[in-house]
């Protein structure tokens, strides 16, 4: 009897007990409708001749009458045994009666009422000691059951042809599908098959698509789970788990079995008080036993993935266990273009598209960032009413994404918008006069997010490390925005506060991580702690002299002074451009390359390419900037 049959057995039978139980309730309240008297009265009622008829039932309890009086009422009454005289009355006062057999229970009724608790009782707790037993997949206590969910050809359509910008790491796991389909291959020349493959990289890089395209390859049995599958509430559950689990999979070898965010469990070892005996550590104690001990696994692969392998046992990064690490990296600008070209096969797509200009101006974004702009790019496409999704819509896309949205409603004070324009072409002009500065490719006083404006720049190629003269022009150009508004609007507002921390930042970071200083030479004057792997990077500050910390901060200072001063003459000597982009900027609230490049050359700027031009006045609907009261505004300078 398997488990499915046995739960709806008992589920009829216990309706069943219910109906019963309520039709005995109805035939209760039937009985009880009829009015009750005493003997003495029903005989009362018979010698005055006021009964009609009369009907005598012998049962268990007594003999039971029901009698029909003359105006049509039913009484009810039981009589006893020892009157004997009760049909000579009926007789003599012209009573019509009927005598009906005292009435047998059926065996099957008996045997209802009287086993049918205990029988019902017997089958719950068989079917609770079967859920105990783990008969009921995620049932109340199938808690020692893995939770793998098993994938085959009809569950997963994913390929590796749906899998783009990670070339290399599709190559090292192309060679565990290949070893799958023909191990003799590699075996004859004294191979053997990967026991553990760990997937590593930043979020949103393709790691979990990759497994799947895995599975999709392999034609063999995929196990897939999560990492916090495994931890329960109770203290040995995951170890429960992850054996029941390898188990399955060796029941299906040669499988795979994919273990997502493995750094649930993978934690290190040893950083409580004591420990060994907390769910995580039993868990992962298992995984270790089961993916390399006595018994070995033959023909199970174990796929794992996290963007955490710092913080990872080092006993389960070892060969044998995890044999080998493929890096899943964010993607270059040819893998963009790739990841790109997959994501835009979903979407039609206008005849001015083009893959590779757009990914040549997101740098630095993942694959699920990219799936995210042709998303927003379609849905700017449907907002519009258009058919087609147009270059124009990923453009807005992609500033929506990287400058944040637009707030046209915000309505500003037209010197606080006039400021922020001369804030954005500050920064603009010392882009484009500083040799190693990025190519300025939009500036916007269009507030977007918390910033009052934006002065974005994109790389011409993909940049893998600085050098010390574009630190330097970083600087200077982020100090560009306050010059301006010094020299042209003679004030000081907070919309710089960003630029400031950002270049102090980058100052302190040249002297004291980088070496980039003259006067303190190539030596480390800070322990950066933290994640770095995930961009978070705390700078801690040990083991340092006072008179050091004070040679450091001079350093910064001089730094600084030197950007700041040479940031200023610049726009001091190109002040006609400055007034020439601060008046386009009032016009059309958005300029980009081509306009920016015809106002330093001196010429009056074309027209946008839109031709859509705002109203203008301190009412206007598409006035730019948050108040200068904001505490914390976005950085204007990409």
């Amino acid at each position: 009897m398997n488990n499915s049959w046995f739960s709806k057995v008992a589920v009829w039978m216990v309706i069943a007990m219910v109906l019963f139980t309520v039709f005995k309730q109805f035939e209760g309240r039937t009985a009880a409708g009829v009015g009750n008297v005493g003997y003495s009265e029903f005989i009362q009622e018979v010698q005055a001749r006021r009964i009609r008829s009369a009907t005598i039932s012998e049962g268990a309890n007594g003999t039971e009458i029901i009698a029909i009086t003359n105006d049509d009422r039913r009484i009810r009454t039981t009589a006893t045994y020892l009157d004997r005289g009760l049909v000579g009355d009926l007789l003599a006062n012209n009573v019509k009666f009927d005598v009906k057999p005292r009435e047998e229970s059926s065996f099957l009724m008996t045997l209802l009422v009287s086993w049918g608790p205990m029988l019902l009782l017997i089958g719950v707790w068989i079917y609770f000691m079967r859920q105990m037993q783990g008969g009921g997949k995620g049932g109340a206590f199938s808690f020692g059951k893995s939770k793998a969910r098993m994938m085959d050809e009809n569950n997963n359509t994913v390929t590796f042809a749906d899998v783009a910008g990670c070339d290399e790491a599709k190559e090292e796991v192309r060679e565990v599908v290949d070893f799958l389909r023909d191990p003799q291959r590699f075996q004859k020349l004294g191979g053997r098959i990967p026991r553990g493959l760990l997937l590593v990289g930043p979020p949103g890089t393709g790691k979990t698509l990759l497994a799947k395209s895995i599975a999709g390859e392999a034609k063999v049995p995929f196990f897939s789970i999560s990492g916090s599958d495994f931890v329960e509430m109770f203290v040995g559950v995951g170890a429960a788990r992850v054996r029941d689990m390898f188990e399955n999979a060796k029941k299906n070898a040669p499988c795979i079995i994919f273990v997502d965010e493995i750094d649930a469990v993978g934690r290190q070892r040893g950083a409580g008080l004591g420990g060994g005996n907390d769910e995580r550590e039993q868990t992962l104690n298992q995984m270790l036993v089961e993916m390399d001990g006595f018994e070995t696994n033959l023909g199970v692969i174990v796929v794992a993935a996290t963007n955490r392998p710092d913080i990872l046992d080092a006993a389960l990064l070892r060969p044998g266990r995890f044999d080998r690490q493929v890096y899943v990296t964010l993607p270059d600008i040819r893998g963009r273009e790739q990841i790109l070209n997959v994501h835009m096969r979903k979407i039609p797509l206008g005849t001015d598209v083009n893959a590779s200009v757009i990914a040549r101006g997101t740098p630095g974004m993942s694959g699920a960032d990219l799936a995210n702009l042709c998303n927003e790019a379609a849905l700017m496409a449907a907002r519009r009413n258009g058919r087609l999704v147009e270059m124009e819509d990923f453009e807005r896309a992609k500033d929506k994404i990287f400058m944040g949205p637009e707030r046209k409603s915000m309505v500003m004070p037209e010197d606080e918008r006039r400021n922020t324009a001369y804030h954005e072409s500050g920064h603009a002009l010392i882009g484009k006069l500083l040799p190693k500065c990025d190519p300025v490719h939009k500036v916007t006083i269009i507030p977007r997010g918390r910033a009052l404006g934006v002065t974005m720049s994109l790389p011409e190629n993909d940049r893998y490390s600085f050098d010390r003269e574009y630190m330097l022009n970083q600087i200077a150009m982020l100090f560009g925005g306050r010059i301006a508004e010094e020299v042209f609007m003679n004030q000081m507002t907070t919309g710089a506060s960003n630029d400031f921390e950002r270049a102090t930042q980058i100052a302190r970071d040249m002297v004291m991580r980088y070496g980039m200083s003259d006067a303190l030479g190539p030596m480390v004057y800070a322990e950066n702690e933290g994640e770095v792997f995930l961009g978070r990077s705390v700078t801690k500050t040990t083991n340092i002299s006072e008179q050091t910390m004070q040679a450091v901060d001079a350093e910064v200072r001089r730094i600084i002074d030197t950007q700041y001063r040479l940031a200023r003459d610049l726009i001091e000597k190109h002040s006609e451009q400055m007034h020439a982009m601060a008046k386009a900027l009032l016009d059309w609230e958005t300029i980009d390359a081509d306009q920016i490049n015809d106002i330093m050359a001196g010429n009056p700027p074309r027209a946008p390419k839109d031709n859509t031009k705002p109203s203008q006045g301190p009412d206007s609907g598409s006035t730019g900037g948050t108040p200068a009261v904001t505490p914390d505004p976005k950085p204007s300078a990409a």
